[in-house]
């Protein structure tokens, strides 16, 4: 009941009644957007990139006119300039770089290849050249062989080397490029050390067989490896033997290095 005259106080209700703020969110992502003028330098940009590059590509601003051929000899850096030498006027911009290393790799003379871009207009390319270990004789011809059993070039019957020959059977095929198997290639196996090696030099004569490997020195020694394991020992062994044998043929029989077995025949002096 009310009251004449009295202030009427509303009802409480449990009710909060909140006022929230307007969403800043919208205006947040708005202030993210680049401007109009932002987006017209970034397109020009873009815009001048793409321009750049087909200037590049279509005109002659990097055409390739240098090949500079590095690591390589002057007689390989020359096979490897004629190799690439229909690259030159391309440009370095859209340069196959996939079609200068099969170009490469298909040389006998490279072992392995890589390439660089040295802008405005040389083709630089890096060569580890094949290095002979050996050479394979096939009647009156030869050819000069990798470590890797690759053929890296034949040989003039007037030609001279000092590396151990590999003689093959008339029917093995052998030509530049060719990669040998086999008992020629387990011979050059044999033979690829020999380089860094006290025998190197001595050794005349590579033989294998289905179950032997043997090198023949030029005093006649012949050391029987077996077969291609422990090839470093085997070597050390037979170089201190054929050190302290110089005069003396027969063989030395390197099978178990750590208990060589020996025949030997010592040449009188004279």
């Amino acid at each position: 009941m009310s009251v004449p005259g009295e202030a009427r106080i509303p009802a409480r209700t449990d009710a909060a009644v909140a006022v929230l703020p307007a969403p800043k969110r919208r205006i947040e992502l708005m202030r993210l957007l680049p401007s109009g003028r932002a987006s017209a330098i970034a397109l020009a940009v873009v815009a001048l990139a793409a321009g750049v590059y087909l200037v590049a590509r279509e005109t002659s601003v990097f055409a390739v006119d240098t090949i500079d051929v590095r690591g390589a000899p002057p007689s390989i850096a020359g096979e490897v300039r004629a190799a690439l030498a229909d690259f030159k006027g391309g440009s370095l911009v859209t340069l196959n770089g996939a079609a200068v290393v099969t170009r490469l790799d298909g040389l006998p003379v490279v072992a392995s290849a890589r390439y660089d871009r040295d802008f405005p207009h040389t083709l630089r390319v890096f060569i580890e050249p094949e290095r002979p270990v050996a050479v394979v004789r096939r009647g009156p011809d030869s050819w000069l062989v990798s470590a890797h059993g690759r053929v890296i070039s034949s040989l003039g019957q007037g030609d001279k080397s000092d590396l151990p020959r590999i003689w093959v059977k008339g029917t093995v095929s052998v030509s530049p490029g060719g990669m040998l198997s086999g008992d020629p290639a387990r011979a050059v196996r044999a033979a690829s050390p020999l380089a860094r090696s006290p025998l190197r030099g001595r050794v005349t004569t590579v033989r294998v067989t289905p179950d032997e490997v043997a090198l023949v020195l030029r005093s006649g020694l012949q050391l029987e490896l077996g077969n291609t394991n422990n090839l470093p020992l085997k070597l050390m062994v037979g170089a201190q033997i054929a050190q302290s044998a110089q005069r003396a043929t027969g063989y030395v029989d390197l099978t178990v290095p750590d208990r060589p077995v020996s025949k030997l025949n010592t040449q009188p002096e004279g």
